[in-house]
């Protein structure tokens, strides 16, 4: 069986997304590249890591990351990446509205469940099968798998910035140990993994 793993850039305060997220600022409102700009900027030096983002069988995610539409679904959203997302996989979007599953380019088909995190995951350990499941975000999902204890792996991308406001990792989950696994700087970011300590 594969791990659960998350990799998430952050701002050095600790900040995934910045305040008042919109579909015109789906990451709020920061400076362009505030945390991304290691993947577009200098992907030749962070490659290994943008590989194994979406090494995975199967992908968890909040209905954030999703997309802007809140409430019940009244309009055709397809996500942000086109016709063609990344995932070529099935993505597991947790939501509290039904939703018929999408099916897109490239074998990606989002599915909507309204169970909750740990019937997300049965349901992506079994599409999965051997291979890990990737919990994409946002930090408000990824704050629930840690708060909840099923995460194996948490692999922070830590950007030289601070946002001061926005959506914080951490933020609501009880005090825990993580035993640091590796570090790795580049010229825009740090990436950090650990594994959450279980007794």
């Amino acid at each position: 069986m594969g791990i659960v793993y998350t990799d998430i850039a952050v701002s050095a305060d600790g900040f995934a997304a910045g305040p008042r997220q919109s579909e015109q600022a789906p990451m709020g409102e920061i400076a362009e590249g505030a945390l991304h700009a290691w993947m577009f900027d200098a992907p030749e030096e962070n490659q290994a890591e943008i590989d194994a983002i979406l090494d995975s069988g199967a992908t968890v995610m909040g209905r954030n990351m999703f997309g802007p539409v809140r409430g019940e679904w009244d309009r055709d959203w397809r996500g942000w990446w086109g016709d063609e997302p990344p995932y070529h996989g099935p993505v597991f979007v947790l939501t509290h509205f039904p939703h018929e599953p999408i099916e897109m380019a490239g074998g990606t088909t989002f599915h909507f469940v309204t169970d909750g995190i740990e019937v997300a995951l049965e349901r992506a350990r079994a599409a999965a099968g051997d291979r890990n499941i990737s919990v994409a975000g946002g930090a408000s999902t990824v704050n629930q798998f840690l708060a909840a204890g099923l995460l194996d792996e948490l692999r922070l991308h830590v950007t030289a910035s601070v946002l001061g406001a926005g959506e914080r990792l951490f933020e609501g989950v009880p005090p825990q140990r993580l035993e640091r696994v590796s570090v790795r700087t580049t010229s825009l970011v740090t990436h950090v993994t650990y594994r959450p300590v279980r007794s």
